[in-house]
């Protein structure tokens, strides 16, 4: 029954801590490099008919050069253009979108020198961001499997195994968090 506690415990930990990793990664996808991507855009809020909906669900996207990104709508007509091009304006990319009353094009402008060190601070505070989730994440099982040596399910022993796996664990996530940052730092400085 012991193992079958620790178990969960840690597969849960696990999960939260994936969980944590994937959202780091998509906050990085959402940081303009200077090239165009989806990841930029396709989850702002469009106020489509008085509802926020995302707007990968109303358009498509197509990157038909580095710095070009072309959101096409699925619904035809001026009403749906308008709403994408105020969610983009409202937006921080500080990006003017242009349409030709069927898509919207967004062309990104080369960054500075000092737009990229300011990129690479975001990226380094989203990437603490991460690793905090993972640390609380590891924090909390500690607690559950603390509780649970207290009332007798487990030994002492299997808290100490317990603690040693978790501490892998929060080793191998926030490598990985690094890994990304490493790479993204690099895509924010070179491109």
């Amino acid at each position: 029954m012991a193992d079958n506690l620790l178990g969960t415990a840690i597969e849960e930990c696990r999960d939260r801590m994936a969980k944590a990793v994937e959202h780091t990664k998509g906050e990085f996808g959402a940081i303009r490099t200077g090239r165009a991507a989806p990841a930029l855009v396709e989850k702002l809020r469009v106020d489509y008919y008085g509802a926020e909906v995302p707007l990968q669900q109303l358009a498509g996207f197509h990157v038909p050069e580095p710095r070009t990104l072309v959101i096409s709508p699925y619904e035809r007509g001026p009403a749906v253009i308008k709403a994408i091009e105020k969610a983009i304006q409202s937006s921080d990319l500080g990006i003017t979108p242009n349409n030709d009353g069927t898509v919207v094009r967004l062309v990104f402008p080369v960054l500075t020198v000092e737009r990229r060190k300011e990129l690479v601070k975001v990226v380094h505070h989203k990437a603490e961001d991460g690793r905090v989730a993972v640390r609380n994440a590891r924090r909390a099982t500690r607690k559950d499997l603390e509780t649970l040596e207290k009332d007798g399910d487990i030994s002492s022993d299997d808290l100490d195994r317990a603690e040693k796996e978790l501490d892998k664990l929060t080793h191998d996530f926030t490598a990985e968090i690094d890994r990304v940052l490493a790479h993204k730092e690099q895509e924010l400085l070179g491109s």
